[in-house]
């Protein structure tokens, strides 16, 4: 299927621009051109009902966290919440880079988001936003009372690294180590470090995400291999994912990751967890942050925010 129009005019203006691919910088060279192009491809943020700046206790000190309240809702309300892990392989992003994502999300689900600020690589390597992303996830829980959220109605959710993060997470809370959680929002997950993939040779350049800019993410993240077949690295691994949280997997065509996000709908599947899976054929990997030149984001990430909303009304069995 030939790419969305707009992710071409995204590719288009990064080669105009001359922004070197990421596996060329230094992580904090790759921090800095992620932040500065976010006023370029992002849309305006929408209002909601309040954003809160919070933290948490973590395993090596505070862990920074960003509270959303749908727009319409009171400062009242209990509602239902979304844990969000944001994308970035684990080296790049923070809560402002996915702070318009997060608004879309609250508003089209009318629910509270927050956002965790795991600790990254090469810094803090695996499995530091694993151990921060659980202990966001239990100060959520038991602080519910205090958050105005819904302690039966949480879920976990990320996109591309944070998406491997909301899994690990789901699979945590099945086995409990972690609060149960009852939904898990993966969108264009990474889900196996370990493996080696036909996509990973389809997308080799010219994309934003390539093979060799995810092994770049996976060597700052995990750089000691026998790790990588952990299941808390590559969930995909799990020796079973039955009795995890209900699954949305959202994966793009134009993507390494593509095939492992298949997989793992699949393997949700096989295990019987109730899943959907909705494959954007004509999209590339984070176009979800592309909002004003790919307007199928705002679409995807509205869809992804129904889909949720939908099982907290009815749970499985509509």
């Amino acid at each position: 299927m030939p790419i969305d129009p707009g992710a071409l005019r995204v590719l288009d203006l990064i080669k105009e621009l001359g922004r070197p691919p990421i596996h060329t910088l230094t992580p904090t060279e790759a921090r800095a051109a992620s932040a500065k192009s976010r006023s370029v491809l992002q849309p305006e943020p929408a209002e909601v009902a309040e954003v809160e700046d919070l933290s948490c206790p973590g395993p090596t000190g505070p862990i920074l966290l960003r509270r959303y309240r749908a727009a319409g809702t009171t400062a009242e309300e209990v509602l239902p919440c979304l844990v969000f892990l944001h994308g970035g392989g684990w080296v790049i992003g923070d809560l402002d880079s996915h702070d318009q994502p997060c608004r879309t999300l609250a508003n089209a689900a009318r629910c509270c988001v927050i956002a965790v600020d795991y600790r990254m690589a090469p810094e803090h390597l695996y499995p530091a936003a694993v151990e921060d992303s659980a202990a966001a996830l239990r100060w959520i829980a038991a602080n519910a009372a205090m958050l105005r959220i819904d302690p039966a109605r949480i879920a976990v959710g990320g996109d591309s690294a944070g998406g491997n993060l909301a899994a690990v997470l789901a699979i945590m809370g099945r086995d409990g180590s972690v609060p149960a959680t009852g939904f898990q929002m993966l969108l264009y997950p990474a889900t196996d470090m370990a493996g080696h993939r036909p996509a990973h040779e389809r997308f080799t350049e010219g994309l934003i995400l390539t093979n060799q800019t995810m092994r770049w993410f996976i060597d700052h993240y995990v750089p000691d291999m026998a790790r990588r077949l952990e299941w808390q690295a590559s969930p995909l691994r799990a020796a079973s994912l039955a009795g995890t949280p209900t699954a949305y997997v959202m994966t793009a065509g134009y993507d390494p990751l593509v095939d492992e996000g298949i997989a793992y709908a699949r393997r949700l599947e096989e295990d019987g967890v109730r899943v959907t899976h909705i494959h954007m054929a004509d999209q590339i990997h984070a176009f979800l942050t592309m909002g004003k030149f790919i307007p199928a984001s705002d679409l995807a990430l509205r869809q992804a925010a129904l889909a949720l909303a939908h099982h907290w009304q009815y749970g499985d069995v509509a």
